[in-house]
């Protein structure tokens, strides 16, 4: 019988199946529901920094304006704090009622802010922490190390506050990105979650407005994630998780023969019900026992780049005319 019991970043997990961050587990009764279809995991909705600022600026637009600093710094300090608690609750009440590793999330474009609240996260019970930075390079005026130096400053501060395991979930927008994630895994972070989807604008050419486009991943998402992990599963200091295009069982699969350590799932749930968990970890289960591999070490990292026997294709991002069949 398959044991599909594995380890991300430390912790043990029944599967290497984790609900990632998102709506879906911004409440307790979701929470309750991933643990009771099986999840491995669960990464709560993230906290955002733009979060915070916005409920800032909320509450002084709506109270009187005082000319006194102390007037204003004690608004400022409560609407971090109302927001926090309400974070922290969570996380409280959900480790009281799940057993499986309940991972905090923290969305931050800046290291200001997250030193003291991953102190806060860490005392309210989280198991881990993601830290999920997404700095677009999108000013044409800023260089590319200057926009590389945010995460490592981010990395350090939060590690030098807190004890528990602290990932990185990070996009692929970056010129060197081996180079990058690799100098990211010897900074003692326990692991890096590739990648992370953010808001893709639209134009509604009726209206003359921008709207969300492609709000969810689909299965052919997964070449790019699993191109990377596949390249530098081997070759790094810390445990890699797979996020984006993961839709199936045969999914998940492949990311954990790339190299994975675990995969996260949001989208299909979003299209299907919490129901997809179960199916996916059904499906894992019956391949392992039709391949007869007892655990998921038999086969992680099968199909990576360092044990592949042709891995030049992780490398190959030109099509050879014969095989995309055009003349």
């Amino acid at each position: 019988m398959a044991d599909l019991t594995t380890t991300y970043m430390g912790l043990t997990l029944r599967n290497p199946l984790i609900v990632g961050s998102s709506g879906l587990t911004n409440s307790l009764s979701n929470i309750q529901l991933a643990d009771n279809k099986g999840a491995g995991g669960v990464v709560l909705k993230s906290l955002f920094e733009e979060q915070i600022k916005y409920e800032i600026r909320k509450t002084f637009s709506e109270d009187i304006q005082s000319s006194y600093t102390e007037a204003e710094d004690y608004i400022r300090n409560y609407a971090r704090a109302n927001t926090l608690n309400a974070y922290t609750d969570l996380i409280n009440e959900a480790k009281k009622k799940v057993a499986i590793p309940v991972i905090a999330s923290i969305n931050c474009v800046s290291d200001s802010e997250w030193p003291s609240f991953a102190k806060n996260i860490e005392d309210a019970g989280a198991d881990a922490l993601e830290l999920n930075v997404f700095i677009l390079p999108s000013d044409i005026d800023t260089e590319g190390q200057k926009i590389e130096k945010i995460y490592f400053d981010i990395v350090e501060k939060v590690k030098s506050i807190v004890s528990i395991p602290v990932s990185l979930k990070i996009s692929h927008h970056f010129s060197g990105i081996g180079e990058l994630i690799k100098k990211l895994s010897w900074t003692g972070i326990n692991g890096i979650v590739l990648f992370n989807r953010f808001f893709n604008p639209d134009i509604d050419i009726d209206n003359f407005k921008i709207k969300p486009g492609n709000i969810f991943s689909t299965p052919q998402e997964i070449s790019n994630s699993l191109r990377w992990i596949a390249i530098l599963s081997d070759r790094i200091q810390c445990d890699l998780c797979a996020s984006t295009g993961i839709h199936s069982g045969a999914g998940l699969i492949k990311q954990i023969l790339a190299g994975a350590k675990a995969g996260q799932i949001c989208s299909v749930i979003y299209k299907n019900g919490f129901d997809e968990i179960e199916k996916i970890v059904g499906e894992l289960k019956s391949w392992m026992n039709e391949k007869n591999y007892s655990s998921i070490n038999d086969f992680r990292g099968k199909m990576s780049y360092k044990k592949s026997e042709n891995p030049a294709v992780f490398h190959r991002v030109q099509f050879m005319k014969h095989l995309a069949g055009i003349e």
